[in-house]
């Protein structure tokens, strides 16, 4: 494992585009969830260019098979293939994916901001269950796959707004506490960093790389469906926030799926295309926001895990 703090030379103006520059992914599978909008195109479309197979794992199969004609027209690289992604699908899906190696997965499917407490089929909050436990759960079953590369990496999509909240693990599903609709994505965002330091601890023996990425603020996705035109427009004119492009808010996950920079580099999370410092709670703009302690805490890490299987049970 290499203790050595990442470095880069990209920015938060860095695009997908910059950031698979000069990588040659000729021979390599990646496999993107949430993969039919905004910032799960880029990351596909980039990782595409650079000659990757890629599956496009989305739960909308005709707006998936649209984005990969689009991905093979722009590219010139046929194989880029659709795969059903929902709860039901998932151990068919990784069935499927195991029978040849997987060198990239970008767990990049999410909701944010449910309005109103919904829960899994199993009873779990829903944004937690989506945002982690489902990933959780696909991970792990293509845990052969991920092992057959002799090298994987794994890059899981938290959040600035981890900074919000830990893990709460004695009403994780908010059957005690009033459901927050922030504060449940926030819970959830840290879930996404404790897992990434978890599968590094885990799965180092085979070689497996596991991190987790903050994109950047991005209104021009799906992920603020939830928002209504008021709470958008607010957003929109806030000094609070610069707003990344697409392309730009993919540029983090290619960055940490592809770069040789990076190693070695194992259970860190990164934003703007660099390792993050601790948190920096009056981040603005294009100000880097860091990361929480909590959210890098082995005990908390191996917890979530352990939590997570049963859960997912």
């Amino acid at each position: 494992m290499n203790t050595t703090p990442a470095t880069s030379r990209f920015d938060w103006h860095t695009t997908a585009a910059d950031a698979i520059g000069g990588i040659d992914l000729t021979g390599r599978r990646a496999l993107i969830t949430g993969a039919a909008s905004g910032i799960g195109v880029e990351t596909a479309r980039a990782l595409a260019s650079a000659n990757a197979e890629i599956i496009l794992a989305a739960r909308d199969l005709a707006t998936a098979a649209a984005v990969a004609d689009d991905i093979r027209a722009g590219t010139g690289n046929e194989n880029v293939h659709v795969a059903h992604l929902d709860r039901a699908s998932i151990d068919a899906l990784a069935a499927a994916a195991v029978r040849e190696p997987l060198h990239i997965l970008v767990n990049n499917a999410g909701v944010m901001a449910i309005p109103e407490l919904r829960r899994s089929p199993e009873g779990h909050e829903a944004q937690f269950a989506t945002n982690h436990l489902g990933h959780f759960r696909l991970t792990t079953a293509l845990l052969p796959a991920l092992r057959a590369a002799n090298g994987a990496r794994v890059v899981s999509l938290s959040s600035r707004a981890h900074l919000n909240s830990t893990v709460d693990f004695d009403d994780i599903d908010f059957r005690v506490r009033d459901y927050e609709p922030a504060l449940a994505y926030a819970q959830s965002k840290t879930a996404n960093v404790l897992f990434a330091v978890e599968a590094a601890r885990r799965w180092a023996v085979y070689g497996i790389e596991a991190n987790a990425v903050h994109p950047g603020a991005i209104l021009d996705s799906n992920l603020v469906r939830h928002y209504d035109r008021t709470t958008v427009d607010q957003l929109r004119n806030s000094d609070r926030y610069t707003y990344k492009t697409v392309a730009q808010g993919a540029a983090t996950s290619v960055y940490v799926a592809t770069s040789p920079e990076l190693d070695g580099i194992v259970g860190r999370y990164f934003e703007n295309c660099r390792e993050a410092d601790p948190d920096n709670p009056g981040a603005a703009g294009i100000d880097a926001a860091g990361v929480a302690a909590y959210a890098l805490d082995p005990d908390d890490a191996r917890r979530l895990w352990d939590l997570s299987e049963q859960m997912n049970s």
